[in-house]
Formats: C-alpha cells, sequence, structure tokens
C-alpha cells in the first residue's frame, strides 16, 4: 500500500544511473510524481549535477556500481557538502555488502534491484518524512538535538538532572567578530561540549542562540559530582581560547544546574542561570533557599501596581533638602519618585524601579518626576534636581518630553537640574553630550550623580560638560571610620575643584559623618542627618 506519495509532487531529485535501460524508464516514471528531475550517467556526473544545483534538490536516488565514481562515493563527498540531504540506494541484492557501508556514510534507505517502482515512491515519501521529523528536532548549526526534541524526551523520558549552559555577553561578541564568528564559536563550543560530555552518560542539546542543555542520563547522580563535572568543564573553556580564522578568541560561560523530575529541572535549571549571573557566579545549583519563585510573584505583583499606580495618579516626587556644608541652608531639592498607596504609606523605588525598568513603563516615571519638581519650583520658588539615566536620554520620546517641556516651563527652566546616573554604563558619550547640550540651551545645570561607583570615574569631568558631581553614598556613609574612603572622597574632592565642578555628598546620616566633610571642603550635603525625603506639601 503506497501512503503519503503526495508530498513528493514538489520536490526536485537528482537521479544517477549507468544502466541506460532502466534510467530512461525510471526516469519517465519518476516525471510522473516529482517536479523536477535531475538525471546522472554516472556518480561524477551527479556530483557536478548536485554542486551546481545543490539549493534545488531535495533527495536523491542513486545506483551503487557506476564507472568513473561510484554512487556511495559519489554520497560521501555530497555529505560533505551538506550532511541533511535525504539518499536513497538502488543495488542489487548480491551487492548486500555494500548496505552496511551505505548506512555507514548516512544513506537513509534502500530499495532493490530490479527495482519495484510502488516501494521506491514509498521510500521516497518515508524518506523525505523522516527529513522533516529530523529537521524539526536537530539544530541545523550544530546537528545537536534542539529545543524540541529536549521537550519530546522531557515527556517521554524518565530525566531529573540537567544543566544550562551560555555564553557570557554573546551579543556583544557578535557586533564585535560578526554573526559568521559567533555562529562558528556555537559550532566549536558544541563539538567541545560533545567531546567532553561523553554521550553515555549525557545528552547535549542547543536549545537557542547560545544556549545549551546537558541532561544526564542516568536517574538519581549525585549532583555535586556533576556540578563538579560542569565546573571543570567551565575552567576549561575560561583557560582555552577558541582558535577560529587563526585567531584566538576569549568567551566565558555561566551555568545554572537543577534536579527534579524532567520539566521541573529544566524550568529550574532556566531560573538558577539568571540568577547566578546576577550573584556574578559563573555556576550555580538551584536551591529553594534562594526564592527565586518569591521573586517572580513580587515582580508580577508590581507590574500590576506600576500599572495601577500610574492610572490612579499614586505615584508622586518626594523631595529630599541638599544643603550648603559651611551654612547648613538648603540650595536646593532632589526629586525622588515614591508610590504612595491610597492608605498614605509612602514605597521606596527600590521595591519598584527594577520592575519599571524591564517593562515599558518606566518612562512614565522621569515624566511625573519632572511636572512635579516644575510645581515645586513655581509655586515654591525651590531649586530642585532629577535623576535621569541613561535609558531615558536614549529614549528618543522621553527627550522629547524634556524638550518639550522645558519649552512650556523656559521661564523657570534656569531652577531644574539634572543628575545622570553614573551607577548605570553609559555607552554612548555622544548621545549624553548631546543631550546636555540640549538642555543647557534652557540654562539648566548637570551634573553626575552616584559619582565614584560607576563604570568612567574621573574621565567623566573631561568627556562631558558637567556642573557638579554627586560622591556616591557607598564612599560616604563610613568615612568618619574608614581613612580609605577619606582618601578616595578627598581626591574626588579636589580633582573636581580642579575642573571647576561642585561636589555634593550624599547619604550623611549623622554629625560625625557631617563633619568629615566639612573638613572635606565638601561644597554640599544630603543626608538624613538633615531631612528625609517630604512630600511636596511639607515644604514651605
Amino acid at each position: 500500500m503506497i501512503n503519503n506519495i503526495s508530498i513528493l509532487k514538489n520536490i526536485t531529485i537528482l537521479y544517477a544511473e549507468d544502466e541506460k535501460d532502466l534510467r530512461e524508464v525510471t526516469h519517465q516514471i519518476l516525471k510522473g510524481f516529482t517536479k523536477k528531475q535531475y538525471v546522472a550517467q554516472n556518480g561524477q556526473e551527479g556530483l557536478e549535477l548536485f554542486k551546481k544545483y545543490e539549493n534545488e534538490i531535495d533527495l536523491i536516488i542513486t545506483d551503487v556500481n557506476m564507472p568513473i565514481l561510484n554512487g556511495l562515493d559519489m554520497v560521501k563527498e555530497i555529505k560533505k557538502i551538506n550532511m541533511n540531504i535525504p539518499i536513497i540506494v538502488a543495488t542489487a541484492f548480491s551487492n548486500k555488502e555494500y548496505l552496511l557501508e551505505a548506512i555507514d556514510i548516512g544513506v537513509d534507505k534502500y530499495v532493490l534491484k530490479p527495482i519495484d517502482i510502488a516501494k521506491l515512491l514509498q521510500v521516497m515519501s518515508q524518506s523525505l518524512v523522516y527529513h522533516e521529523l529530523k529537521d524539526l528536532y536537530t539544530d541545523k548549526l550544530t546537528n545537536l538535538p534542539n529545543r524540541n526534541k529536549l521537550k519530546k524526551d522531557l515527556d517521554e523520558n524518565s530525566i531529573d538532572l540537567m544543566a544550562l549552559l551560555d555564553i557570557d555577553e554573546f551579543s556583544t561578541v557578535n557586533d564585535l567578530f560578526g554573526e559568521k564568528i559567533g555562529d562558528t564559536i556555537l559550532y566549536e563550543l558544541a563539538n567541545k561540549l560533545k567531546s567532553y560530555f561523553s554521550n553515555e552518560e549525557y545528552f547535549v542539546y542547543r536549545i537557542e542562540a547560545d544556549k545549551f542543555a546537558i541532561v544526564a542520563k542516568q536517574n538519581n547522580k549525585d549532583i555535586n559530582e556533576f556540578y563538579d563535572i560542569c565546573k571543570i568543564f567551565a575552567d576549561k573553556i575560561e583557560k582555552e581560547s577558541l582558535l577560529i580564522d587563526e585567531d584566538e578568541i576569549d568567551i566565558n560561560i555561566t551555568i545554572g544546574i537543577a534536579q527534579g523530575d524532567g520539566a521541573r529541572a529544566y524550568k529550574y535549571s532556566q531560573r538558577v542561570i539568571n540568577y547566578a549571573r546576577t550573584k556574578l557566579q559563573r555556576i550555580m545549583i538551584y536551591n529553594e533557599s534562594f526564592k527565586i519563585q518569591q521573586s517572580f510573584e513580587e515582580n508580577i505583583k508590581w507590574v500590576k501596581q506600576l500599572k495601577i499606580g500610574f492610572r490612579e495618579n499614586l505615584f508622586q516626587a518626594y523631595f529630599q533638602p541638599i544643603v550648603d556644608t559651611q551654612t547648613k541652608e538648603v540650595h536646593k531639592y532632589e526629586a525622588l519618585i515614591r508610590y504612595v498607596t491610597k492608605e498614605g504609606v509612602e514605597i521606596a523605588p527600590y521595591n519598584f524601579i527594577n520592575v519599571a525598568k524591564k517593562t515599558k513603563l518606566y518612562p512614565n516615571i522621569i515624566k511625573i518626576v519632572i511636572q512635579d519638581s516644575f510645581k515645586l519650583i513655581k509655586n515654591k520658588n525651590k531649586r530642585v534636581s532629577v535623576n535621569i539615566s541613561f535609558d531615558d536620554i536614549a529614549n528618543s520620546e522621553t527627550t522629547s518630553f524634556i524638550y518639550e517641556i522645558l519649552e512650556q516651563n523656559r521661564e523657570y527652566t534656569q531652577f531644574l537640574e539634572f543628575e545622570i546616573l553614573e551607577s548605570e554604563e553609559i555607552s554612548d558619550f555622544n548621545e549624553v553630550s548631546k543631550f546636555i547640550s540640549e538642555i543647557k540651551k534652557f540654562d539648566c545645570i548637570v551634573g553626575v550623580d552616584d559619582f565614584g561607583a560607576g563604570y568612567s570615574n574621573f574621565n567623566l569631568l573631561t568627556l562631558l560638560d558637567i556642573d557638579f558631581v554627586k560622591i556616591d553614598g557607598s564612599l560616604i556613609e563610613r568615612i568618619n571610620t574608614s581613612k580609605d574612603l577619606e582618601i578616595i572622597v578627598n581626591t574626588i574632592a579636589n580633582f573636581s575643584k580642579e575642573f571647576k565642578v561642585k561636589t555634593v555628598a550624599e547619604y550623611v546620616s549623622n554629625e560625625d559623618i557631617y563633619n568629615k566633610i566639612k573638613e572635606l571642603n565638601i561644597d554640599y550635603c544630603q543626608g538624613y542627618y538633615f531631612e528625609k525625603p517630604i512630600s511636596y506639601d511639607s515644604i514651605k
């Protein structure tokens, strides 16, 4: 019985046969079932046709014994070009010894001569279906089983221990070297994984982009032993450069390990690999004590709360005084976002700011802060400073809003200041310089927040046209007990003065810290020693 031969009508085949009568008869029959046929009289001719029409050919049918180049040698050469092409060999029963060799080199099916056409059509359709399934479950770049195969194996097999592995900053690798070399890196890493993790003990998958999975075949394998094996591999990758086109390229990897029944092991290993990266750990085993699930639930809660807060105007700016160090008189206020519940409970931004940044809701925050700041400037004649991140500056919608509201309030803009957050990496200084130039057209003052905690430090004073630096609180909060911190802060203060840049010390929480800041001639102070952030209504 012939089934599924309808799938043959849209395919192109390469048919190689040296016997003229058989070749012509079979060709005429194949014409009635396939879209297009390339016909060769020997293996060499067949190889040349494949090289010329590789992108068209879907399936190959070949005799074994042919002059110039036999069928199996032709197949070997073709497999070097495309190892996944479906191939069927036709051979006499007396040549059955060739079948073992054919299987070894990756031939899918065979038919015996004299050819039974019904059998040939059936084998052709089966081979195509097989390759469709193989493509569904095989990653074409690395030839490893893919995400679909992993999910299938998790459903069908008893799997309880696995690791997920991915390359650190792989997008940066692609940006530096190009996608072609990026693909080569993935291919080489796949080979290292296959070589290191024995196929007798482990399955290895490429599940997406630069992410691979290693699954233990043996149940109840000791997780700590598995950890040690993975750690040795991670060390090996870190120490040994990949040699690609005679260039040495270094990569690092992060590994998350989890144990559990099938899908649970997969889910937990996904969670722990991300958690490991946030903790700067190269390899980590999932543990319930990490409270990752609790963190997810908290994030979900805050996404809902953020939407409600913006819709019902529950977000508002609070203002913390920044005082003149010598006189203790309020020089200006820093605007800080707060979520104020309907019951009047104030919630600080560390509870929700990271969730906001990972959603499309974050740009709303600076809009609220600036609007509330102009309200304080106009109604109570105060100077206000607002924080702005590089993400804000890089967001054209946000900067358009800022330029527009500055234009609308031009007579008050001289009282508005911007603090660029240095604790977040600035990847495009030209973009930041352009922003500074634009807001300075409105006579706004610009500073850098978290100075000393980020990536550029003193170099910022030479790269950007700034008016003040706010020294990071981590350098201030123990300055009265640490000589090292005192030296660092003093260096920042002196260096800033050379550039005629004012200095602000935050986290001034007691009189001892204040006295040390005053001794170091820091221009301004901010902290609970003077006042916590307060609402608009509390400011006289």
